[in-house]
């Protein structure tokens, strides 16, 4: 088994670390590593350290620097427009989405997601997507912490916006004649996926990314959930990209 991999702010200078707060409970008391054993840190930007744990205490652990490396940035990148969605299923997405590569989710505000992101709890749910994240990208020993960006509800015009600037834009779409698997990927610059919620997208949203140069695509016959189809997509995407 793997190392596993803690996410610090900034990674050690020196020889020597000690890992406390937060990273160094879940190390120590949750993970309960013990001296001799192997970890790594990552500052979430690529930068990497392994090292060997050579004391333990309460909710913290000292260890030595082994190794330093460095993960260069993916290219092209692959941004996700995640339609908000009810209950646990945005988090879901989130998880296996950051497990599997993606670089960048949006949160998008489609006219027919049921759950609105308002004020206070827009911030507290962004957040919760951000932290699920986070704690994904540690699981599968990412050194690039995917970003939840923009506002917590990104609304269809800021989406659009992102679309035109991108090298490639697709929309999934159940009614869609051309397949992910055989158009066109740029070498670089950025893919945006948008993916709709569970009322799925509105024939007024699919004219607007259009006309901001985006193509709807289809993976295949079955009709995905939105907890599963951004997955599914990055997985088609990452094994063209070389990255898989």
């Amino acid at each position: 088994m793997s190392a596993p991999l803690f996410l610090v702010e900034a990674l050690p200078t020196g020889d020597t670390v000690t890992l406390d707060g937060p990273e160094g409970h879940h190390a120590a008391t949750v993970q309960r590593l013990r001296v001799g054993e192997e970890l790594l840190l990552a500052d979430g930007r690529g930068g990497t350290a392994a090292a060997l744990v050579t004391a333990v205490g309460r909710g913290t652990l000292d260890a030595r620097i082994t190794s330093r490396g460095y993960a260069d940035a993916s290219v092209p990148r692959v941004v996700v427009a995640q339609g908000i969605a009810k209950g646990d299923r945005g988090e879901l997405a989130v998880q296996a989405m950051t497990e599997v590569g993606v670089d960048e989710i949006v949160p998008w505000a489609a006219s027919r997601s049921v759950v609105q992101w308002r004020g206070d709890r827009g911030v507290r749910a962004r957040e919760k997507w951000a932290a699920t994240a986070r704690e994904a990208a540690k699981q599968a020993r990412r050194p690039w912490l995917p970003v939840v960006a923009g506002a917590p509800d990104e609304s269809t015009a800021t989406v659009a916006r992102r679309i035109a600037g991108a090298g490639a834009a697709f929309v999934l779409h159940e009614e869609a004649d051309e397949r992910l698997s055989t158009v066109e990927l740029p070498a670089t610059g950025e893919i945006v996926l948008v993916v709709g919620p569970e009322g799925g997208i509105a024939p007024a949203e699919l004219t607007a990314f259009a006309g901001a140069g985006a193509r709807t695509v289809r993976l295949g016959p079955s009709v995905l959930r939105t907890s599963t189809a951004g997955v599914a997509a990055l997985s088609v995407l990452a094994a063209r990209l070389g990255r898989w």
